[in-house]
């Protein structure tokens, strides 16, 4: 008879840790992307790339898109405001596809894949919340 050891992850527990990594990973290509659209090629170039590419209202959706993403990643990353943040991120993947990438295709490096797969993953975050990893977490049990 063989005893499980005292280690072994209950099925919620793995939920938990991989809600924890797909937040995370998330959250960091998030902040990536929002660091890049400020502080590299800043608000103003921004607004003349979207500009250029046929976003509407390029001087309101530059900067908010770069501030969605780079807070909504740090949100991610920290499992506060989780739902929300993962719903606003999932709005702006909806709107790249369907402004900028959805005319390029399906593949890399202008296709559809790559925000493709961030949509699913901010759709799941939004609909599964951050996990027990989470401020979210911790918050709610406060309340």
């Amino acid at each position: 008879m063989t005893i499980a050891p005292t280690t072994a992850r209950t099925p919620l527990q793995r939920v938990d840790l991989a809600l924890t990594i797909l937040r995370v990973v998330i959250g960091v290509i998030f902040i990536a992307h929002g660091y890049q659209k400020i502080f590299m090629y800043t608000l103003p170039g921004t607004t003349g790339a979207f500009t250029q590419m046929g976003i509407p209202l390029p001087g309101l959706a530059a900067p908010a898109i770069a501030f969605i993403e780079l807070l909504g990643g740090a949100a991610l990353i920290a499992g506060l405001g989780t739902r929300i943040a993962a719903a606003l991120l999932a709005l702006n993947m909806l709107g790249a596809i369907v402004l900028v990438h959805l005319k390029a295709g399906f593949f890399n490096p202008n296709g559809v894949e790559f925000p493709l797969a961030l949509l699913a993953a901010t759709v799941a975050l939004a609909l599964t919340g951050a996990g027990a990893y989470a401020l979210d977490a911790r918050l709610n049990k406060r309340a």
